[in-house]
């Protein structure tokens, strides 16, 4: 594949919001905030003159649009994550048809072992938002998985949760979509946040008949729907969904054709906290606690552990931008925030330096980025993006900007304080890089 400048002209996009109605069937159990909808990666996909041996990559992959669509198209996929949740939704959105009527079998088989060993009463992460009796049922059903599917307790590595099976990976889906289910009553209007009971009686509470109820409903639905969706005959996916820190990702040089992705925005979103219950439930394999899974994070509302200092080669913009969050008379301002954006940007740099090297000359980057607010000062992310590209040798050939109602900013009361827009500007930005 070889795309030129006028081709750019050809790329398909579409808006890369989600649209809640268009989110039926299979693609219904995957509805983690942010991303984009799979219209969106396949309008991209199919008009950009790909060769049938091509390589797609998201480095940010998330619960795996790119991934999937990618591989329903017949191309090789590689989806990278941080968040170890992320990567186990994303691989059980690849599993094929096939396996369908295999699910509620094995499902009601778990629940019907006898009782397992679980975390001792009052060290389970689960109950933080559960009954002691409700999370321990909750327990019994994931340690039937694991130990069913993937043996063992110890902690697993990031590439050993990256080969989990298809049909271990759904069932977990299953049990994280019956948790959020149940755990619906301290969730907030920002949908990446969890209310913390302040009391025992504000826990909830369902009885273990009810937490296995759930879990059956939720994978007999999964099923139904996975036996119902679109199938691709004649063609052999082809992807690796796994464990990945983009700042420090092994990726192999000139091996990647197209990256459709979108990167953390700079919101001061803690995105681990969209994963509280599954991180949870999970607890007993993750390689790390989830406070240092945050602070790795792109976009960690923590504060660095490093020093870091800003650099000019992030650009004009950037540092424009940083001088006048550093200078802000508001609390903290030049302490807390100014720290918390430095990261941000040490660290979505590095990533795109390592995007790079892994496109092969002439390879093409596509990004989904939204500009944002701070207090007053706007924070110009699309051209911030484009700017920190040029530098990695990634040429801009088309942007397109779509504006939305729905947003995080229209939730935030400040909004109106500081007079500035709720209404931001997500771009898509096209990228190619030089021969």
């Amino acid at each position: 594949m070889e795309l030129k400048i006028f081709q750019f002209s050809k790329l398909q996009i579409s808006s890369p919001k989600r649209d809640k109605g268009l989110q039926t069937g299979w693609e219904s159990f995957f509805p983690y905030y942010a991303g984009y909808p799979e219209i969106f990666v396949k309008g991209l996909l199919e008009s950009a003159n790909l060769s049938p041996t091509s390589i797609i990559l998201d480095p940010w992959n998330g619960s795996g649009t790119t991934t999937f669509v990618a591989s329903r198209l017949g191309y090789e996929a590689v989806g990278l994550d941080i968040n170890p949740v992320m990567v186990v939704i994303a691989r059980a959105r690849m599993l094929p048809c096939s396996e369908a009527d295999s699910l509620l079998p094995l499902a009601l088989a778990l629940v019907g072992q006898g009782p397992r060993p679980t975390i001792e009463a009052g060290a389970d992460p689960l109950e933080e938002w559960f009954a002691p009796q409700t999370a321990t049922a909750i327990r019994q059903i994931e340690t039937a998985i694991r130990e069913s599917t993937i043996g063992g307790i110890a902690p697993l590595d990031g590439a050993t949760i990256g080969r989990i099976s298809g049909l271990a990976a759904t069932l977990y889906l299953g049990l994280f979509a019956a948790c959020r289910s149940l755990s619906r009553v301290h969730r907030s209007t920002n949908p990446t946040w969890m209310r913390k009971p302040k009391s025992e009686e504000q826990k909830t509470t369902v009885p273990p008949v009810g937490v296995v109820a759930a879990f059956i409903d939720n994978v007999r639905a999964m099923a139904n729907e996975l036996a119902a969706s679109e199938k691709t005959p004649g063609i052999a996916p082809r992807w690796a969904i796994e464990v990945a820190d983009t700042t420090s990702a092994s990726l192999k040089p000139d091996s990647v054709d197209l990256v459709v992705t979108s990167p953390p925005y700079c919101t001061r979103i803690d995105y681990t906290a969209a994963t509280r219950v599954e991180l949870a439930i999970l607890a007993p394999i993750l390689p790390e606690a989830r406070e240092d899974l945050s602070r790795n994070m792109i976009g960690s509302i923590r504060v660095p552990v490093k020093k870091i200092a800003q650099s000019a080669d992030w650009g004009e913009t950037c540092n424009r931008f940083l001088d006048r969050v550093r200078q802000h008379d508001s609390k903290a301002s030049s302490t807390y925030y100014y720290s918390t954006h430095l990261d941000y940007f040490d660290k979505i740099d590095s990533s795109f330096g390592r995007i790079s090297s892994t496109l092969r000359p002439g390879g093409i980057v596509c990004l989904v980025v939204q500009d944002s607010y701070y207090k007053d000062v706007h924070n110009d992310l699309p051209t911030i993006v484009t700017e920190m590209c040029g530098r990695h040798g990634l040429r801009l050939g088309r942007r397109d900007d779509f504006r939305f109602s729905r947003s995080m900013a229209r939730v935030n009361r400040h909004t109106k304080i500081y007079g500035r827009p709720s209404v931001p500007t997500e771009a898509v930005l096209c990228f190619e890089k030089a021969a």
